[in-house]
């Protein structure tokens, strides 16, 4: 591997970490779009750029570009027979985590894609909720709208949909199930286009996991399980390819190009029917209230329910919270995502309007000292039993 140092400067507060591979048509984009950001103190941002593998105009672009940027780069290169999105994501934020490392420890390591386009208050939008005291911020993503407009239109169709289902059962378990430091509105993106973490964060949980695929699903899991702030924040959007020929096998280009292929491919796993939804949220919150007052461990009522033995219960009871649940999820055959298809949404989405609206009301009236029984009660009176998840 390769390295060229950053220009002489400070050591920044906030340092944005690039891999890139063969982005000869986009990168220039991208660049600019990270050193165009706004509201920022002048010396306090950074930029890392993993360039591995490429075999295109890449490395000459970003050679001709970087002298011409406002901000300090580090440029490393790095050719790997055995590369992959998880282990070049690493790369990029490991070496962002030790430039960091060189003012004391602190600051903020922010991800995104070299086919991605960040907008200019990016970054401040990052810091401002991780001041409100989010150990890591995820965003959200939206696709190219000139590329996003050559997809064949039955795509960006059941795109709208999901988003419409996956508001609705996010609000519904931001109310059931509430996190004080994700507040609704919130979402539940998880992509590496969009992340910041602290480095202290980052380091806690062992870094990017090192895996070929979903490894930025896996990373902001890993923060929940290990009891740490992350705030999905609806005001932190970015600009992403909708490119049918990606740089990462399983990336959003392969998951675009079959749903092209296949229309009726089953919608992401925590797209369940609104009921099952419900039931799940409604598990959650009583897993933490057992879970708080130390009860799991005295009672495998809550295991039994949940088709589990009593040495998985004790061993689950053990766990602190966030991976307590993980464990249940993983282990309960009842507690197995069950995704709906494209063909179920509009009527799932009609059952969840009716719910949520159902939830909203209840909450209201009772306040949030009885959230959890009104939730409860709003979801029978919408004609869904939260215990089975029927309606």
């Amino acid at each position: 591997m390769t390295s060229a140092p950053s220009s002489p400067a400070a050591i920044p507060d906030a340092i944005v970490a690039i891999p890139v591979r063969n982005e000869e048509d986009r990168i220039a984009a991208c660049l600019r779009a990270v050193d165009a950001q706004e509201g920022l103190a002048p010396g306090s941002l950074g930029l890392v750029l993993f360039l591995n593998n490429c075999t295109d105009r890449t490395e000459a672009i970003v050679a001709e570009l970087v002298p011409a940027l406002s901000i300090p780069v580090r440029i490393l290169t790095e050719n790997f027979a055995g590369a992959h999105a998880g282990w070049a994501r690493r790369r990029a934020m490991d070496a962002a985590a030790a430039w960091l490392g060189d003012r004391g420890g602190a600051g903020l390591i922010l991800s995104t894609d070299a086919d991605s386009r960040v907008p200019p208050n990016w970054i401040a939008r990052n810091l401002a909720a991780i001041r409100a005291g989010a150990d890591a911020v995820a965003g959200r993503v939206e696709l190219d709208a000139a590329e996003a407009a050559l997809l064949p239109p039955s795509l960006p169709a059941r795109g709208r949909l999901e988003d419409i289902y996956d508001a609705l059962i996010t609000e519904a378990e931001a109310r059931i199930d509430p996190d004080p430091h994700d507040p609704w509105p919130c979402h539940r993106t998880a992509i590496g286009a969009t992340l910041a973490v602290t480095r202290a964060a980052y380091l806690q949980v062992g870094g990017m996991p090192e895996i070929p695929l979903g490894e930025d699903g896996a990373f902001v899991a890993r923060l929940i399980e290990h009891g740490l702030r992350v705030r999905h924040a609806t005001d932190v959007c970015v600009t992403i390819s909708a490119r049918l020929a990606g740089r990462a096998s399983g990336g959003v280009a392969d998951t675009i190009r079959s749903r092209c292929e296949e229309p009726d491919a089953l919608c992401d796993a925590r797209m369940e029917a609104f009921p099952r939804a419900v039931m799940r949220y409604v598990w959650r919150r009583r897993f933490r209230r057992l879970h708080g007052l130390s009860l799991l461990g005295r009672s495998h009522t809550w295991a039994r329910r949940l088709g589990l033995d009593a040495a998985e219960a004790s061993r689950i009871a053990a766990l602190p919270l966030g991976q307590a649940i993980v464990e249940a999820e993983r282990a309960s055959p009842r507690l197995a995502y069950r995704p709906i298809g494209p063909r179920q949404l509009p009527g799932q989405i009609r059952i969840a309007r009716v719910g949520v609206a159902a939830i909203r009301v209840a909450l209201r009236i009772a306040g949030s000292g009885r959230s959890y029984a009104s939730a409860t009660a709003a979801a029978h009176r919408a004609g869904i039993d939260p215990e089975t998840g029927r309606i």
